[in-house]
């Protein structure tokens, strides 16, 4: 069958502006984008303070007795469930809230809700500095997940709206940068603390920097005019506009159709988690809220950043060459996330998923024969640190590929499909279900590399390549494409046209 329809030439929604760039969108859209800091940072530092000596002995000395043995399995010295609940905690919590952050996003606003999660993080990063026991560390890990569970459900949603449509790609990928720059900085710190007794509390404690920088941002700017006339601001809706697109540029237009789309969505007057399931949102359904949000955990990236340290120290790296490792593979990361930037807006978001999957499937496959031919069936065989290097390069190629793919591309294409009735409702599951399935990864990564060995890897690569069979069959192109003119999409795409048309 031929796959007509796929990629989709719509004309910009004449009178409003598309293209034009202000300073204050910039600074509005880093300012929302920072959020991703502190969810990166929480990436980041899980793996490397679970490396520390002092933090295992304190909290995990089964993990320690394990790595003593004479000749201990390689893939299983960090396979402790207790160890990984430390990690995974947080998703559980985010799951949970970023179901009910959806009708406080829409009653509050998308800022106020980026405040609550600063907050909230705020709180989970001193619990966790402290902590004197597991119950404690595991409350300040839940509190952690409710800032983030908060601010990854309005943060994106924020920088689609404010975003000028023509470049709105570019700047939704703002948030994984931030990310990116969370996960970094939090390597350097866990390098730099790894030699002290208590370096630990200092990697956890820390937190309360990036979670300070985008609380005290959030402040300073103003709600996006799409959420302001949701809530019949519209004189703040009205100066919002003003001041993202610029003096010189008539808001009406855009005005006019917000407060349409708005008038359209109240008339209806439905349950959003009923609305979400009728035929019609069926694209959105299975794309947005469980396909792309699924995938993106799927493809295994949170497994390596989560324990990236953990991993390299397994396959033949030592507790300081490991943590480098980790740094090496988060610069690789930022500098990635800037080719999405780049390209996202010119090449597409289809072609950046479709290449990327391609160069991961190579590289998981790879990764898997070193492992494979290097450490044994029975992975008692200890790995050269030249084959060691080989692995860090390989996992290098496969996180640049995901960076400038389904990295920001998770975050934007949900967004971007959703209509303004469902959006917060839409993205609410859609992270839900990125959290649950972050658990299932992060809660099992450990366990799987413990008995799967190099098997997890190729285990990793067969659901990417669903994956990108997946986007190269269902996924529309939606690049420069206005929020509001989202469903002539859907009209055009060979598949989903019979739902939205029928």
């Amino acid at each position: 069958m031929p796959v007509e329809g796929i990629v989709v030439d719509i004309k910009p929604v004449t009178g409003i502006n598309n293209g034009k760039i202000t300073l204050s969108v910039v600074i509005t859209c880093i300012v929302a984008a920072s959020c991703g800091l502190i969810y990166g940072y929480d990436i980041g530092i899980s793996g490397g303070v679970t490396t520390m000596v002092p933090f295992l002995s304190k909290f995990f000395p089964s993990v320690l007795k394990k790595a003593s043995e004479t000749k201990p399995n390689i893939y299983c010295v960090f396979d402790s469930q207790l160890l990984t609940s430390f990690t995974s905690s947080l998703y559980i919590a985010g799951l949970a809230t970023s179901l009910v952050a959806s009708r406080l996003t829409k009653i509050l606003g998308r800022r106020n809700i980026m405040l609550l999660g600063g907050s909230t993080f705020l709180v989970g990063s001193a619990l966790n500095g402290g902590a004197v026991n597991v119950t404690m560390l595991i409350l300040g890990r839940i509190m952690l997940g409710f800032g983030v569970g908060f601010t990854n459900q309005s943060a994106p949603i924020y920088l689609s709206e404010v975003a000028p449509p023509k470049w709105r790609g570019a700047f939704s990928t703002g948030f994984q940068f931030f990310i990116g720059i969370g996960v970094l900085a939090a390597s350097c710190i866990n390098l730099a603390a790894a030699k002290h007794e208590h370096g630990w509390r200092f990697s956890l404690g820390l937190a309360v920097v990036p979670a300070a920088i985008m609380t005290l941002g959030a402040i300073f700017i103003s709600d996006s005019p799409s959420s302001l006339v949701e809530r019949n601001k519209l004189e703040q809706a009205k100066k919002a506009l003003i001041n993202i697109r610029g003096k010189d540029t008539d808001i009406e237009p855009e005005l006019a159709l917000l407060i349409k789309n708005s008038e359209i969505a109240k008339a209806i007057n439905e349950e959003p988690f009923v609305t979400i399931f009728q035929r019609q949102y069926r694209p959105q359904l299975v794309i947005g809220m469980i396909a792309i949000p699924f995938f993106h955990q799927m493809s295994g990236i949170n497994a390596v950043a989560f324990y990236a340290p953990v991993l390299f120290q397994s396959v033949g790296l030592g507790n300081d060459s490991a943590l480098i490792a980790a740094i090496i593979l988060g610069m690789v990361n930022i500098l990635s996330i800037l080719v999405s930037t780049y390209a996202v807006d010119r090449c597409g978001r289809r072609f950046l998923l479709m290449e990327a999957g391609i160069q991961m499937i190579i590289t998981e496959v790879a990764v898997a024969i070193v492992l494979a031919l290097t450490t044994g069936t029975d992975g008692t065989k200890r790995i050269s640190k030249g084959y060691a290097i080989l692995v860090l390069v390989l996992m290098c190629f496969y996180a640049a590929a995901f960076a400038w793919s389904w990295g920001p591309l998770n975050w934007l294409i949900p967004i971007e499909i959703f209509p303004l009735k469902i959006r917060p409702t839409g993205q609410s599951i859609g992270i839900a279900v990125n959290f649950a399935a972050t658990f299932l990864v992060s809660q099992t990564f450990l366990s799987m590399l413990c008995h799967f060995k190099y098997g997890t890897f190729l285990f990793y690569g067969g659901w990417i390549f669903i994956m990108t069979i997946f986007v190269a069959l269902f996924l529309p192109e939606t690049k420069g494409i206005p929020l509001e003119s989202m469903h002539t999409v859907w009209e055009k795409h060979w598949y989903w046209r019979r739902f939205v048309l029928g």
